[in-house]
């Protein structure tokens, strides 16, 4: 678990909240879904799949909370396949708490256990249009200073609706800071 002071941003711009990073409960699942369906970024998964990501991925899944309220939330598991790769399936903030670096303080502690269980690789997905996200995952490459490699994974034609192109971010190898 991690828990930081308030401090400054980019030149003391915007307060860090006092955040507390766990493994969410099943009964956080609520609160992931709300907090994905605000974001009006994210593909929604249904409420169900909310609770069940809690229950069953809860030691792959971080939440936030400030002053005791979930603020964020990063979801993700190890590939059954690839064992030494941590894929993070959504990550998302609260519109309040935005801008503070909450998202790549989830990132960080969910990779620093991923790391020691042994992951050396993170993937994520990513479409073409969502800049912040690219933004995020290029500074957690750097910040743990691995390679990152991009490439398409799901071509929009492979998708039934009319989903964008997914593209694998992949960062790595990484060890502990």
């Amino acid at each position: 678990m991690l828990e930081t002071r308030s401090s400054l941003v980019r030149g003391g711009t915007r307060p860090k909240p006092d955040a507390r990073i766990e493994a969410p409960e099943v009964a956080d699942g609520g609160e992931l879904w709300r907090i994905a369906r605000d974001s009006k970024t994210l593909d929604l998964n249904s409420s169900y799949a909310y609770l069940l990501w809690c229950r069953d991925f809860r030691d792959t899944s971080r939440i936030a909370r400030v002053d005791g309220i979930p603020a964020g939330f990063v979801t993700g598991y190890v590939r059954l396949t690839v064992p030494d790769t941590i894929v993070v399936w959504q990550v998302a903030v609260d519109a309040a708490h935005r801008g503070a670096g909450l998202a790549a303080r989830l990132l960080d502690d969910l990779l620093s256990g991923a790391v020691e269980d042994g992951a050396r690789y993170l993937e994520t997905t990513i479409s073409a249009d969502n800049e912040a996200s690219i933004r995020t995952f290029r500074s957690l490459a750097r910040r743990w200073r691995a390679e990152l490699s991009v490439s398409e994974l799901f071509p929009a034609g492979a998708f039934p609706d009319d989903h964008e192109a997914e593209f694998l971010y992949r960062i790595g190898p990484v060890s502990a800071n």
